[in-house]
């Protein structure tokens, strides 16, 4: 192989400075365990379209976008123009605006199936208020969840996200509910049923067994927290109809597809009718909107029979952000140009890969996509576990080096905004791929024996 050029040195003082000093104060430096990342923490200053700068002046093309929310890129001039026009009338009254009237309009309309709404400010709330719905309307108590799939920081949500290793997950028939990290009470784990990903058989099984428990399944339609894996052919509706027939709910969780895949999320672009659904991220172009809804029926546990608010759920700075991206994504081509954008960034990649003879899968949907070092394809959260996520990571640290910033953890897809058609970006993306791929491979190579394998790191 030859020598690949040189890993460029990023500015860091400042950012040293002010990790040293947040530290002091903040936990890990940082407001989430997912942005503190030790002395390599990034702090930014400014985002637009599809760029960011951090405070030592670092410019990236961001592929984070957020975890997904900037759908339109950073600091949009239509949404900022709206929100600021709006917000100067006030922001919260803990009273209702026509603004959140318009937003529950809004997302009906694109859906096509949602006919009620209620307004969270983040995604974590919204599955939390969606998960109580499903044991409000049903009577049950459990919750079946996919291994691998994230919905959320709250106590429900926090089993069996993260395994890192298949020896974790435990029997592939009988799954570990593995709760991340202290504080979950046992009594509330053990209402959490984690399954594999994509399996009916091992469904129905379960639902034979324990249907009568069951409130409602709780689904990432694609696997945001593994590179956005898609399921097997036909899961999606033979998950429907396995939860009709057994009388349990079924909860898609939209936080990361809902207005990305399509108008009307992933339960137009596979076609299924949920009985509830949680939308946040895209749905704001990075301002604090969330939402859960569902059919009326559901909804109709609220607001008598359930307890569901917030001061800020419906505040007129993230209601109006939801009104005018909701409106753009309606109204433009937005999303095409997302996903031909997120197709122009495969096609470069896929030319970069194949010409150094590695095999490689393309996860998830063009908006929102990860690169799987491997040669089957995936179709669960195991599948990832059993790849070569460390090159993958390798490269990630490389681009980021580079000028590029996608999540340093593989788990995470890409994430692509109509910004990103602009300019040169894809072809910059392209051309810091291929330098950092160079180079992981060839301190690959300088750390293994010739011909030792470099496959999974399970």
């Amino acid at each position: 192989m030859s020598s690949t050029p040189p890993t460029p040195a990023l500015r860091r003082e400042k950012q040293l400075a002010m990790w040293r000093r947040a530290m002091r104060s903040m936990p890990g430096g940082t407001n989430s365990n997912f942005r503190a990342w030790g002395e390599e923490t990034v702090y930014v200053d400014r985002g637009k379209g599809g760029r960011v700068w951090d405070i030592d002046g670092n410019e990236y093309i961001d592929l984070r976008m957020g975890y997904g929310p900037a759908i339109l890129g950073h600091a949009d001039d239509r949404v900022d123009d709206h929100v600021n026009e709006r917000m100067r009338l006030g922001s919260t009254f803990s009273l209702t605006s026509e603004d959140e009237v318009r937003v529950a309009e809004l997302i009906k309309e694109l859906t096509g199936w949602v006919e009620m709404v209620r307004m969270t400010v983040s995604g974590t709330e919204a599955t939390m208020h969606a998960m109580r719905l499903a044991r409000a309307y049903t009577g049950r108590t459990k919750i079946v969840k996919f291994e691998g799939q994230y919905h959320g920081v709250h106590d429900y949500a926090l089993i069996s996200v993260t395994p890192n290793v298949m020896d974790e997950l435990g029997d592939r028939d009988n799954p570990v509910g593995l709760v991340w990290g202290r504080g979950i009470p046992q009594a509330i784990a053990e209402t959490i049923i984690p399954a594999p990903f994509s399996d009916l058989d091992f469904l129905r099984r379960l639902f034979e067994r324990q249907g009568e428990q069951i409130a409602a399944v709780i689904v990432e339609p694609v696997l945001g927290n593994a590179q956005a894996i898609q399921p097997r052919p036909g899961f999606h509706q033979g998950l429907r109809a396995l939860t009709r027939e057994f009388g349990i709910l079924l909860h898609y969780d939209e936080v990361k597809t809902g207005f990305r895949l399509a108008r009307g999320g992933a339960a137009e672009y596979f076609g299924v009718t949920p009985d509830i659904a949680t939308y946040a991220k895209a749905m704001g172009n990075g301002y604090p909107a969330a939402a859960f809804g569902g059919t009326r029926e559901v909804m109709s546990m609220l607001p008598e029979k359930m307890s569901h608010g917030g001061t800020y759920a419906g505040n007129r700075v993230a209601a109006a952000a939801a009104c005018k991206t909701l409106e753009i994504l309606r109204d433009t081509d937005a999303l095409d140009t997302v996903r031909r954008t997120g197709e122009r960034v495969q096609a470069g990649l896929s030319q970069v890969i194949e010409s150094r003879g590695l095999p490689y899968v393309f996860t998830g949907h063009p908006s929102m996509f990860g690169i799987m070092f491997t040669e089957q394809v995936p179709h669960e959260y195991r599948d990832w576990a059993d790849s070569d996520h460390d090159l993958y990571d390798a490269v990630a640290a490389g681009m980021h080096a580079r000028g590029a910033m996608p999540e340093p953890d593989s788990r995470e897809p890409w994430f692509i905004c109509e910004a990103h058609a602009e300019g040169d970006q894809v072809d910059r993306i392209t051309s810091i791929f291929a330098d950092a791929l160079d180079a992981a491979l060839e301190v690959r190579a300088r750390r293994q024996p010739t011909g030792a394998h470099s496959g999974s790191a399970g």
